[in-house]
């Protein structure tokens, strides 16, 4: 199959009786798993939508009918969580796309969203209209602190990629990071205070990525001389919207693979 459908819902309800299912507790999450073959349910939030939100990810490339490993879906993902909205996953297989898929987004890109029957690319755009029409909890960064940490995730990758340890790629990446470390300290915990902003749902895969990749591929970490950093990545990695729409480490490696060995 290239797709497969994962629904969420925001509001527990009683189970249809024409469904089929095992119950599985997961201790790790705040809700419910219902499995029908390559079906699940996730109830537990009250939201604002009363259908879920279809929204195209990439799907793992280690485990059947996992989310995979793209930052951006992440991002969107987080941002539905964040505002409680209830969304249904459809997994496609960029290796081999559907047609359907491919008639509503002919570049072949993830993520795509489905808002007022009208189907949505890019996550700077999904995200900006889902804060539009649902405004409630707000998510808004303001303008003057949008660009913070933005050159992180170019630095990391160029890092990655680099053969030669003294071609200054490294220090790159830990200047951006000592600027983000400084920002923090004066600013945090999170880019906009106290609270979890848009930033941070646009930066916080991405630092994920970073961690994974740079820890297998080069033994590297996040310095101790960045403990803001450090503080930063523990906080944002451990809330339960983030637990629940990040990728298995296993794909963020596989997905990296090509860069180092290219």
């Amino acid at each position: 199959m290239s797709t497969t459908t994962v629904r969420i819902h925001p509001t527990a309800s009683a189970l249809s009786s024409t469904i089929k299912h095992h119950l599985l507790v997961r201790p790790s999450h705040r809700h419910v798993v219902f499995r029908n073959n390559n079906s699940f349910s996730r109830r537990g939030m009250v939201s604002m939508a009363a259908t879920p939100l279809p929204v195209c990810v990439k799907p793992s490339v280690t485990v059947p009918n996992k989310l995979g490993d793209c930052p951006f879906c992440q991002r969107v993902l987080l941002t539905l969580e964040e505002k409680h909205l209830p969304y249904e996953l459809k997994l496609v297989d960029l290796a081999h796309k559907p047609e359907w898929f491919l008639k509503i987004n002919p570049q072949g890109k993830v993520p795509v969203v489905k808002l007022d029957d009208k189907w949505i690319a890019d996550s700077d755009i999904i995200t900006q209209i889902l804060e539009d029409k649902y405004p409630e909890p707000p998510l808004t960064t303001p303008p003057e602190k949008a660009s913070v940490g933005s050159k992180i995730f170019s630095t990391f990758i160029g890092f990655l990629k680099s053969k030669d340890p003294k071609d200054g790629t490294e220090q790159a990446l830990i200047s951006e990071l000592s600027t983000f470390n400084d920002y923090l300290k004066d600013n945090g915990p999170f880019v906009n205070g106290e609270k979890v902003s848009s930033v941070d749902l646009s930066l916080a895969p991405k630092l994920y990525h970073m961690e994974i990749a740079l820890g297998h591929y080069k033994s590297w970490s996040v310095p101790d001389s960045l403990p803001y950093v450090k503080s930063y990545l523990k906080r944002i990695f451990s809330l339960d919207s983030f637990t629940k729409t990040s990728a298995l480490k296993e794909d963020v490696i596989v997905g990296w693979r090509s860069k180092v060995l290219g």
